[in-house]
Formats: C-alpha cells, structure tokens, sequence
C-alpha cells in the first residue's frame, strides 16, 4: 500500500496548481488582481479624497485611509475566486477531485491544497497592492509592510468559506448568493469610512462581520496604530476560517463518497 504523502498531498495539490499556472508570471497575476481595487483607490481614495481631506478623529488623509481596506478587500477577493468559480468546475464538471481519490491525496489533502494556493494568490495580490500603495506615497507607518502577512489571515478565513461554498453549489447561480453577501459586506465593513458613523445597534452587526475585522487588522498595521484590539481581530478571522475549512472538509467529504 502506498504511503500517504505529508499533509495528506496538500503540497501536491498546490504544485499541480503551479504548474497549470506557470504560463504565466507572479506579477500578472497581481497585475489582474489589483486592477480593480487600484481603480476604487484613485476614484474614492484619490478622487473623493481630495475634496474630503483628513478623515475626522483619525488625522490621516482619507486615500491613506480607505488604501489598508482596499488591501484587504483584494486579497479577499484573490482568495474567494481560487475557491469558488474555479474550484466549482473542477468539483462539478471536471470531477478533477475524484480522480484523486485513486491517489494516495486524501479529502483533507485536497481542501487543504487548495486553501493554500488560495493563500499564494493572494500573497501576491497583497504584494502588489502594497507596492501600488507605496507608489502613492500613502504608506504612513513602517508596520505597512506587515499588512501583507496578516492578510493571509483573511485569505485562511475567506478561502476555506469559498471551498465550503463550493461544495455547497447547486450550480454556477448559487455563486450569485455568495456575491449578494460579499457586495454589501464589502461596502459597509468600513472600507471607505469608519464605524464611529453608524448607530449603536448597526455598529454591532458591522463588527461582527470578517471583512470588517480583516480591514480593522490591515488599517491599525498600515496607520501604525498597534494595540490588542488588532489581536482580537486576528483571533477572529483564525476562528472563522477554521469554522469554515471543518464545515469545506466535512461536505467534501459527503461529496467525494458519492
């Protein structure tokens, strides 16, 4: 019998995924990935910036300020496409993960393999937005440059809830319930103005949701304002991805057994 590789093949799983990749360069692929939160930077950041001035109570210019949350949302974005689309077809149509099962690769290998190529991507997505963001001039703190590592926090946590959403797919529309969710977090999680605006009770629902606490962790790491609420957001964002890869794993396993 053969013997199962480390991680269960995780490590397989990302090499196959290199290697269907490797037409292309790191740096296009950040190129892709940052084209569209670049252009929120300069319409909302740039644009509206320069009539709006410093963000009140914070004292940063408002480009500064919305730039850390657009660096979230990009990761998040790299890491939710790995995981949903893409995985989708492979699951559904291509049955790419089935024929695994003939491998030594184990289900956990599979989920695990994925979320961290889900990770890759968006590690040089981050690279390249915080290079963007550097070129700017909108770097405010030398902890920006952490703001990339902690980022791979928000592609663990969005990555393992697009695998778990991918296993949960009916078919290419249920992915429009997944963007219903995504587009209304993405606004309102503070990514162009922060939390003090809301109500008491509306502020409660935006703090519990992740991409909130993932710009939160981005913003206090690129404006240098460190202090324990950033490990709290941290501990959130482990806990919710970990949630989310026991629920991708469990359903794929379900799906596999079939």
């Amino acid at each position: 019998m053969s013997r199962l590789p480390a991680a269960g093949g995780a490590q397989l799983v990302v090499l196959r995924n290199v290697w269907v990749h490797k037409g292309g360069t790191p740096w296009t692929m950040a190129l892709f990935s940052v084209y569209e939160p670049v252009l929120y930077l300069l319409a909302m950041g740039v644009g509206v910036g320069a009539l709006v001035g410093d963000v009140p109570g914070i004292d940063v210019p408002y480009a500064a300020f919305v730039a850390p949350a657009l660096l979230a949302a990009a990761m998040m974005n790299s890491a939710l496409e790995e995981t949903t689309n893409t995985v989708y077809g492979k699951l559904k149509f291509d049955r790419y993960y089935h024929s695994l099962l003939v491998t030594p690769i184990t289900v956990r290998g599979m989920v695990a393999g994925e979320l961290l190529w889900a990770a890759a991507r968006a590690l040089v997505t981050g690279v390249g937005f915080l290079a963007v963001i550097a070129a700017f001039g909108l770097v405010r703190s030398p902890w920006a440059v952490l703001a990339v590592p902690a980022g791979l926090l928000t592609a663990f946590a969005f990555g393992a809830f697009g695998l778990a959403a991918a296993g949960y797919a009916r078919g290419w529309h249920s992915f429009q319930y997944v963007q219903l969710v995504m587009l209304p977090m993405f606004l309102f999680a503070t990514t162009f103005y922060p939390v003090t605006v809301y109500t008491e009770w509306v502020r409660a629902l935006v703090e519990a949701l992740p991409l909130y606490h993932a710009i939160e962790l981005s913003r206090g790491l690129a404006l240098g304002e460190l202090g324990p609420g950033l490990l709290l957001n941290a501990a959130y964002l482990l806990v919710f991805g970990g949630v989310m890869l026991a629920v991708a794993q469990s359903r794929w396993a379900t799906l596999m057994a079939r």
